[in-house]
Parts: C-alpha cells; structure tokens; sequence
C-alpha cells in the first residue's frame, strides 16, 4: 500500500480547519487538575500486574539559542550549570516511578526530546543513560527503538559517537530550511555543511534510521525556495521526514512575535509548497504515512503501517502503541493504562516537587469507556485510512450505525465531496482525503464542539 494522495485545492480550502493532532484521545486539552501523583502509582501498579512493556521519554528542556518559530516548552539559556539541578530532578524522578515499575516490563522505546537534548556535556548524558539503565530494563543489544532529537549546530563526530555507545539507534536532525533568509527570519542560521557532517556521522556509526524535520510557512519562503530545501534534504536520503505546517500563534508563544508577519508567506504560496513536497517525496520513492509523515518503503513505520501494526502517542506516528508510556521531565506526559498525566511546565516548580521527593504531576485525566471506543477509530483512521466497522462492533459491543447515526449525514457528504468511500460496513480514506484526515478524525470526536480551535493549528 503505497497512500497515493490526490491533490484538490478546493477540498482542502474547504476542509482545512484547525484541530488536534491526535496524538492521545482525549487531547491534552481535556487535561484537568483532578489527577494527583496518587492515580499515576495507582496506574503503574497495574501496569506492573499486567507486565506491559514501557515507552520512556525524557524532556531536555534547554537550548542555548532561541528560535523564533519555535513553540516547545524550553528554557533559553548559554549557562550549562543550569542543567545541574535538573538532571537531580530528573534522577529522582527516575527512582520515584521505577520503584513501580516491574524489571520484566522491557523499555522497547526511548526518546530524547526537547529543547536540544545534546545540551547537556556528553559526561552528564552518559551519566543520565546509566541512570537510566539502572532502573529500568533497557535492552542490552541494538533492537530497542532509542531515539533522540539533535540540533546539529550542538553535536559533532564525537557526539554522535557517544550517543551511539550509550544506546542510541535512531536520531532526529532539526534543520526546517536551508535558505540563509528564511534562517535569518526564524533565527537559526544552519549550513547545509553542518547537517550534511552530522547526517555522515550517524550513517557511519550505524544508526539504524535519520529523520529530518522540515517547517513550511516560515517567513520568507516560497514555493520555489522551499523546493530547493526539500530537494536538497531528499538528495541526503533520510528513512523519513516529517514536513510541518508553521503555526503563527504570537498571543500564545512569545518568540513568535519577533516573526514580522508580513514576511509570512500568503495561504496560496504555502499550499503551493506542500502540493510541490508531496510530489517531490512521492517521485523520489517516499511513502505518506500521514499526518506530515514520510518514509521509505522498508522503514519501520511504513512495514508497520502494512501489517497494520501503526499506532500515535505522543512521540507521533510509533509502532510501540502496545508500550505503557512513561515521560519524565517538566511538562511530559504519561499514558499509563487508562491514566493520561502531565508534569508541571514550570521548570523551578518540577525541581521543587522532586527536591522534595514529590512527583511533579499537574494535571491529566482517566479515560472511559466513550474514549476508548472513539479512541480506536481515530487512531485506526489516522494511522491506516480505512475502518472496518464488524471490528470496532466486536470489540466494544456495539451497533456503529446507531451509535454514529447523528454522524452519518457528515460521513455521506465527505463521501460525496470525495473525501472517503462510505457503505454499511466500512470507512476507507480516498487519496485526496488523506491530507484532510484530521478533519475526517475530528467527525468521531466527542469534545470538537466545546473545543477553543485557537488552540490547534490548522490542518493544512
């Protein structure tokens, strides 16, 4: 299954809506502050009984250089001391959960994120590694899924090397354009030299996959200048890349409001840069996983999406959904069973609960029944493009006409504007809908009435 799309500008003017990303159901906007560290023990006791494998990610907040597009819980700074005290946090963190976490439940996934993990000096990620290691069942070979996002004006052949000794397998190279206005514009001035040197390190130590991100809708870009981007990062040949739409939301992301918005390309010209880098990525032997996701054919996403065994948390597109998911650091999140739940964004408030021995957790929320049923249809549309509905009818005992049936006059004009096939029995997401999934998705979802749109960025 290759996920031919068919490009039609007036379906995606009409369908191009702001929404949720999906990588939980509920979203992380439904999170209150009624979940106390109490249900997150609670959860990982039962996790523990069940012995399900883990996904562990870990939040790296600090960057030494502020990008103006950027809108990730950071913490901006040229100090490196200041990881100091975090990385305490973190380590007590780490003892806290662990000590509710079984060691036959293996850590099949591992990431890094951030702000710019490679902050840290290599003794101090060597050290957290380890730390790691010690309380938590990591695999000893190199058939884990570890993964960790690089900046590569912060890393060289040595770095690379390092993060391969520790563990690592897989990277992720930040570069979002390689035209020097548009990296003028969102401040981040990155040569092509410097991501090229980082990508040939990582070939010659054997990691076993290299995404590239990529951002249209910066200032300064074109359709034109983006085409050479995306044509150069092609020519380095990533297993995937992930093309992301550049959300302007200034009153929510103060870096935001340095980007002069008349420098922000007009909603035609950046409809014209993801129509070239579908086609681009399509003729170069790239496969649309969905939701921004390209890969080649024999990476693990698209065998995943084969054997359909393609599943989001929030790392994205995984082929771990079987994997509890533990997030350690300011602001991750944790999806333990039925509990979703979220550590405090504030960086000095997390170091205070943990200094005291307290987790850091804000808020989240239990998920019921009702998620669990739209859960399953969202996730199966946004990773496979097709429904089957005897399956989700088996699974959870219902009638999905008569449960969907205030949906079915939205899911007949879908299928009449072209977006999908629709019978008795079945969804299935034709080519020029699977750009527009999200809105597809957002038919089943039960809080889209009372949600702020502002909140999301907009699909397309």
């Amino acid at each position: 299954m290759s996920n031919p799309i068919h490009w039609d500008a007036g379906l995606i003017r009409r369908y191009d809506k702001a929404g949720p990303r999906y990588t939980s159901y509920p979203t992380a906007l439904q999170f209150h502050e009624g979940i106390q560290p109490g249900d997150m023990l609670w959860a990982l006791a039962e996790s523990r009984r069940a012995g399900r494998d883990l996904s562990l990610y870990v939040h790296i907040p600090f960057c030494a250089n502020i990008c103006y597009y950027c809108a990730c819980n950071k913490v901006i700074t040229k100090d490196r001391s200041r990881a100091v005290p975090y990385l305490q946090a973190l380590y007590r963190e780490i003892e806290l959960l662990s000590e509710h976490v079984g060691r036959d439940q293996q850590v099949e996934q591992l990431h890094f994120g951030g702000g710019t993990p490679t902050f840290l000096s290599h003794e101090q990620m060597r050290g957290l590694v380890d730390k790691i290691r010690q309380h938590f069942t990591l695999h000893d070979d190199d058939i884990g899924d570890y993964s960790i996002e690089i900046d590569p004006r912060e890393a060289d052949w040595s770095t690379m090397g390092m993060l391969r000794e520790v563990g690592f397998n897989r990277v992720s190279f930040g570069v979002q354009d390689i035209d020097p206005a548009v990296q003028r514009a969102v401040n981040r001035l990155q040569s092509l030299e410097q991501t090229q040197t980082i990508m040939d390190a990582a070939r010659a130590l054997e990691y076993r996959s290299i995404n590239i991100d990529l951002i249209y809708g910066l200032p300064k870009q074109s359709p034109a200048s983006f085409a050479r981007t995306v044509d150069a990062i092609i020519q380095m040949r990533p297993e995937r890349l992930s093309i992301f739409n550049y959300a302007h939301m200034p009153e929510r992301f103060l870096p935001q409001r340095r980007i002069k918005s008349e420098d922000l390309p007009i909603a035609a010209a950046k409809l014209a840069m993801l129509e070239n880098s579908v086609r681009q990525l399509t003729e170069a032997g790239y496969r649309y996983i969905g939701m921004d996701h390209f890969a080649l054919p024999d990476d693990s996403l698209s065998l995943a999406q084969e054997t359909g065994e393609l599943h989001r948390n929030f790392q994205g597109y995984t082929t771990h959904g079987h994997c509890d998911l533990i997030g350690l650091g300011v602001s991750s999140i944790s999806q333990v069973g039925d509990l979703f739940s979220q550590n405090t964004s504030d960086i000095k408030a997390y170091q205070q609960c943990l200094g005291e021995s307290r987790l850091a957790i804000a808020r989240g929320l239990t998920s019921g029944p009702e998620d669990h049923l739209r859960r399953a249809i969202i996730f199966q549309l946004i990773c496979h493009f097709s429904l089957w509905f005897p399956d989700i009818e088996a699974r959870f005992g219902i009638v999905f006409r008569d449960v969907f049936a205030d949906r079915w006059p939205i899911l007949e004009q879908m299928q009449t504007d072209g977006l999908i096939r629709l019978d008795d029995d079945a969804i299935e997401v034709l080519p020029a809908g699977r750009l527009l999934v999200r809105s597809i998705c957002m038919v089943f979802d039960a809080y889209q009435q009372q949600a702020e749109n502002g909140r999301f960025s907009r699909i397309i």
